[in-house]
């Protein structure tokens, strides 16, 4: 057999392995872009990002503050106000397209298919009704069951997240919990309907140390029982390295480089990449400055033409500031947007 012939045969099994895994996927995005009009101005927070996440696994998306993160993640669920935002590209759940869908369709997607984990709790819960009112009026929005049933998977839900004395815990309201108990009912209230996706964003930020992990190993243990794919929002390495199947690391609206988190802290190409390793890294040594990289996040609503990494990169070459880089493969698992990689 001629090397074209294995060449074309290798594609196009590589083309079905991509295509199944799609088709097996939980969430599944493509080519998204959100755009944000302010002011006169186009804010391009999210530019042609894609990937998947199948049923039982966690995507971790890192970056610095402004990298499109939490834009993101919150385009999944089509947060953003409609007026002043643009979207395009696909995210396909259970094989619909969310961008496509009408508020009918979306009322029975949020909860029921897809829920959130918010950074701040005590913003994300209603402050005039108690913890239990609201859990059950999620349940009973996307299941028909009875009140006293509803309140049974109330109860149940905080039970699964550690709260202890679910039952009194329903009466309560959020300023009455400590951070890391509200941080629980969150989560509890996020997984009440029984999606199959959840979107986790910073939901760890605000707590300290000790209950950090505490979190992150809960959400793990729920995640194995329930089957739970994940896409979970950070700037902590650590987090990630607790969370992560795969992690996408995030630069200018973009995924620079994504691989299993093995790829990323052990083999990592991309340059921004390796100095976030790196500052984490000089950290953590005692009596050694802390390793930053220099410069700025660019503004987003003048992104330059080239890599939006340009303008902090110490191994920049000349074209990286007019020509986008092309994603690169290293392995299966692991690709990379930098012009290095191609060369």
């Amino acid at each position: 057999m001629n090397t074209q012939v294995m060449t074309r045969m290798k594609e196009q099994h590589s083309s079905a392995s991509v295509a199944d895994d799609r088709a097996d996927a939980a969430i599944s995005v493509t080519d998204l872009t959100v755009a944000f009009e302010r002011a006169g101005k186009t804010i391009r927070a999210v530019n042609g990002v894609s990937f998947d996440v199948a049923k039982g696994e966690t995507l971790v998306l890192i970056g610095e503050s402004g990298s499109g993160k939490s834009v993101t993640l919150r385009a999944l669920m089509r947060l953003h106000p409609e007026r002043q935002t643009r979207q395009t590209g696909s995210i396909r759940i259970n094989r619909q397209d969310v961008l496509k869908m009408d508020r009918r369709q979306l009322r029975a997607l949020r909860g029921k298919k897809i829920a959130m984990v918010f950074q701040e709790p005590l913003l994300a819960l209603d402050p005039v009704y108690t913890v239990g009112q609201q859990m059950i009026e999620c349940i009973r929005t996307h299941h028909q069951i009875s009140a006293q049933q509803a309140r049974a998977l109330a109860i149940a839900a905080l039970e699964a997240v550690r709260i202890p004395s679910p039952e009194r815990r329903l009466a309560a309201y959020p300023h009455e919990m400590s951070g890391g108990m509200r941080q629980r009912a969150m989560i509890a209230l996020a997984l009440s309907a029984q999606p199959e996706v959840l979107l986790a964003d910073e939901p760890t930020t605000a707590l300290d140390a000790t209950v950090q992990i505490q979190v992150l190993i809960l959400m793990r243990e729920l995640q194995k029982k329930l089957g739970l794919a994940i896409v979970f929002v950070t700037h902590d390495i650590g987090a990630a390295t607790e969370m992560a199947d795969r992690v996408a690391v995030m630069y200018g609206g973009r995924i620079v480089e994504e691989g299993s988190i093995g790829d990323i802290l052990h083999h990592a190409q991309h340059p921004y990449t390796l100095a976030l390793l790196k500052s984490r890294r000089h950290g953590m040594e005692r009596g050694k400055p802390l390793d930053v990289i220099r410069g700025s996040p660019p503004d987003l609503a003048n992104l330059p033409p080239g890599c939006p990494f340009a303008a902090r990169c110490d191994q920049v070459m000349a074209h990286c500031a007019t020509s986008v880089p092309p994603t690169t493969r290293i392995s299966q698992s692991h690709r990379v947007q930098c012009h290095l990689a191609a060369a």
